[in-house]
């Protein structure tokens, strides 16, 4: 708490004494375009025909590089990419047959044990050793080995008996039993055969559509058909759908009742440095997150599993009393969610991302557990103040999905987010060297923090913290904000100093984009009858679990603003008033975007009444068919008719009912027409309010320009972040274990730490620091703390006793160095206990 509490004296402070300073990032300009394949791209970083490439890649791609490109490169290794399947299960039930036309398909991986079974088919180890290079680790759940808090996790898969070999034998047994009970169902009886080595149905080989990507040749293609190898064992025929990126659309958009696809290689980005995971517990396993087969469209088929939806929303929403709970909660839906397998992960990627050396004053800030991100384009430090970044496309495109500043699909892929994220500013976020909540613009004052509650007879927390008369809240019904009602009680308050920026198009930020931003959410997440034109389903089911958090607010005379809200994380601070802090960016696409509210009004008319292209709109991608198109604000017909609806909201006096307090008639125009101004002169319609803005946008020659905001009234200067991110964090750089121990003799670990100064990886030996070694046994981690033998070598001693009670088996050892402001670092490996 005294930490946090002196960065946030110190942000408040230089806020104030450099308000003359150089306002915005480090780079006067930055470049993105794309290359159409990985060793051009780094022989172009390595000449200086561009500073980064912005595309991790995998140990096979940099072992393969000569000296004299590797003497040239600074190479960035982050442990940030991962690696899952994801399963068609329609329907999920018996008799697991589904029809198509006029055709009826057997799915086997309707099955729940046959899915299971694929966690113990696939040898995850042998994926990292041969397929990776070593280059990474194995890995069972949504949690990277490695990060902070991850170890519980990972405990579950061990206690289920997930082994990095998996058990092929053991597989294809589960995998048989499950498909002779399926065949003896009575509407399978005589259809559903085993002929020599295949198993049919109705006369005709029962077969899966594996999707497998093709543009990462030396990854996930390789994984793909290692798996389908695998699966065909099992008597079960693998049709490789070797596909690039369009394979996206047919998993993620299509219905799954329609079976044009099984499996799909997943590959995620970390996204960021975490310190809690049940955010993507959530987004991984639960229906409700619209990620998981069907996507929440009420038009397809949905997987449906009411218990981790109901977990998951628990502790989304804060509506536990204790850590305790937190935990039994978010870990029993992970448990579900592997034993229902309808995504299971394989494997994280060590990524290496790289710049050429000479270009740079100074590293980048990076993510310790995601890579090059936003932070990296805002704090880098090049020689001439211009930065030249190139991604990997197979395609050539810049973009994969469409920059939908609104609804849950927009900017779903890593190249519309590189650049997109730039031109946007965090209210709060996590750190990317520590993972802990920091407050950016939206600044909470911990004194003011305080969370008061009783538990009724259902479990269900109850705030006990009085909402006093002069605040207000939304009301859904005449879509304004009313005075609460008498006898309202919160579970937590906290009271927020906001620092307005300014919005790429000039205008300066106010109250008035805190209030929208919170209301028209409600608004589209609330049916008001069979006619309301705003109403979004999927909108809903991403947003409502967080908009009900809010209870009230109250804006204050010193201009900031207490809420009183229903969440409750007894486990930090600074995460819980992270719940409370007022929201700018009314996005449900969970990336860090935003536009400017006149923009998202023009594009929600679009979507109620139509552009006068004669187009249709919607805020999903799954809706987007024939004439109606997903709301995009780069795309040239739909800027075509965001200009338009600019214009008529200009001669309306258009104000949008939920700042009509806040907002003139007259300021509303004035914003209007700077919005159209800014359309016109730069060609698209994403007005963020970060420190940069798109000054180019080139889809013909395939590049944009982002320009730095130097306006004085932007709130972070020049360099800023540079100085903010610096720490000194321990790294384990190798751990001296014996191969094999015998019970009732005593184990020594030695473990060689570096201290490490980021992001400039400077290495010194570490002579101080918490360093401890986890036994992970069946009964969960025996931990042991390591003291300090010299400079960099630091001992810990499992007792003979300890492995004296172990039966004899192979175990688990993690060894963990942490240092305070930093994410842990972390290395495990194996032994055999005697």
């Amino acid at each position: 708490m005294k930490k946090v509490s002196v960065l946030l004296i110190a942000l408040v402070c230089l806020l104030s004494v450099f308000s003359f300073a150089e306002k915005g990032p480090m780079p006067d300009k930055v470049y993105f375009d794309v290359r159409m394949q990985e060793d051009v791209a780094i022989q172009d970083v390595a000449a200086g025909n561009v500073d980064v490439f912005f595309s991790g890649v995998g140990a096979p791609t940099i072992n393969a590089l000569p000296q004299s490109t590797l003497d040239k490169l600074d190479i960035y290794s982050i442990p940030s990419g991962s690696w899952s399947l994801l399963f068609n299960p329609v329907p999920n039930a018996a008799p697991y047959t589904v029809k198509v036309g006029d055709k009826e398909y057997f799915n086997p991986l309707a099955i729940k044990d046959v899915r299971f079974a694929m966690n113990f088919l696939i040898n995850r180890q042998y994926i990292v050793d041969e397929i990776q290079q070593g280059a990474g680790e194995v890995m069972y759940t949504v949690a990277t080995p490695g990060q902070p808090g991850t170890q519980p996790y990972i405990d579950i898969a061990a206690k289920m008996g997930f082994a990095p070999e998996g058990n092929e034998e053991l597989a294809l047994e589960t995998i048989e039993n499950a498909m002779n009970e399926a065949a003896n169902l009575p509407e399978n009886k005589g259809r559903l055969v085993k002929k020599g080595q295949w198993w049919t149905f109705d006369g005709e080989p029962v077969t899966i559509k594996f999707l497998i990507r093709v543009d990462d040749p030396e990854g996930r293609l390789k994984a793909g058909r290692y798996i389908a190898d695998q699966i065909e064992k099992a008597g079960i025929k693998v049709e490789r759908l070797e596909r690039d990126r369009t394979a996206i659309q047919i998993a993620y958009y299509s219905n799954p009742a329609d079976l044009e696809w099984h499996i799909y290689t997943e590959g995620w980005g970390a996204g960021a440095t975490r310190k809690f995971w049940h955010h993507i517990v959530a987004q991984m396993y639960a229906p409700w997150y619209a990620n998981m087969p069907g996507g929440q469209d009420p038009a397809n088929w949905n997987y449906v599993q009411d218990e981790i939806d109901y977990l998951t929303q628990k502790v989304y929403s804060g509506n536990f009393a204790t850590e305790e709970e937190y935990w039994d909660s978010i870990l029993r839906a992970t448990e579900l969610g592997l034993e229902d397998s309808v995504r299971i992960y394989i494997s994280y990627q060590d990524q290496f991302f790289v710049a050429n050396k000479d270009r740079f004053n100074r590293r980048m800030v990076y993510g310790l557990g995601d890579g090059l991100n936003q932070w990296s384009v805002i704090t880098a430090d090049t020689k001439d103040r211009i930065l030249r970044a190139t991604q990997f496309s197979s395609q050539g495109a810049l973009f994969m999905s469409a920059w939908d500043p609104i609804g849950t699909d927009g900017f779903n892929d890593v190249f519309s987010i590189n650049i997109a994220s730039t031109m946007y500013d965090y209210g709060m976020f996590e750190s990317p060297a520590s993972a802990d909540i920091v407050p950016a613009k939206v600044i909470p004052r911990l004194e003011t923090l305080d969370t008061k509650f009783e538990v009724d007879e259902e479990g269900e927390l109850v705030g006990l913290i009085e909402v006093p008369q002069d605040a207000i809240k939304f009301d859904t019904v005449s879509k304004k904000w009313v005075p609460v009602e008498p006898g309202l009680k919160s579970l937590s308050v906290c009271t927020y100093d906001i620092t307005y920026g300014i919005w790429n198009h000039g205008i300066q930020e106010s109250l008035a984009d805190y209030m929208y931003a919170f209301a028209y959410a409600w608004d589209l997440s609330t049916q008001g009858d069979a006619n309301d034109t705003r109403y979004d389903p999927t909108y809903s089911a991403s947003a409502t679990p967080g908009l009900i958090v809010e209870v009230a607010r109250r804006i204050n005379p010193d201009g900031s603003i207490t809420v009183w809200f229903n969440y409750n994380f007894p486990v930090d601070d600074m995460y819980l008033a992270s719940w409370g802090a007022p929201m700018f960016s009314v996005s449900q696409s969970g990336q860090p975007i935003g536009v400017s509210w006149e923009i998202v009004e023009a594009l929600t008319r679009l979507v109620e009444h139509g552009g006068v292209s004669g187009r249709g709109y919607t805020l999903s991608a799954t809706a987007a068919k024939g004439n109606v198109y997903e709301i995009d604000v780069i795309e040239t017909a739909a800027v075509n008719d965001i200009k338009v609806e600019l214009q008529k909201m200009i001669n309306e006096k258009y104000v949008p009912v939920y700042i009509n307090e806040y907002v003139t008639p007259d300021e509303a125009v004035k914003r209007y027409q700077t919005a159209l101004d800014f359309i016109n002169k730069y060609g698209h319609a994403y007005i963020g309010s970060g420190p940069f803005y798109m000054s180019k946008y080139d889809p013909v020659a395939r590049y944009v320009e982002l320009t730095a905001i130097r306006d004085e009234r932007y709130p972070f200067e020049r360099g800023y972040w540079n100085e903010f991110f610096e720490t000194v964090r321990l790294n384990v750089d190798s751990v001296d274990l014996a191969f094999a121990a015998i019970g009732g003799l005593d184990l020594p670990v030695y473990i060689n730490v570096s201290e490490v100064l980021y992001p400039y990886d400077t290495y010194t030996p570490a002579t101080e620091g918490n360093v401890e070694v986890s036994l992970i046994t069946p009964d969960g981690e025996k931990v042991f703390k390591a003291e300090v033998e010299s400079p960099g070598r630091f001992l810990a001693t499992i007792p003979g006793g300890v492995l004296a009670e172990l039966d004899s088996g192979t175990y688990t050892v993690v060894v963990t160095a942490k240092s305070e402001g930093a994410i842990p670092s972390t290395y495990s490996s194996t032994i055999i206990i005697y």
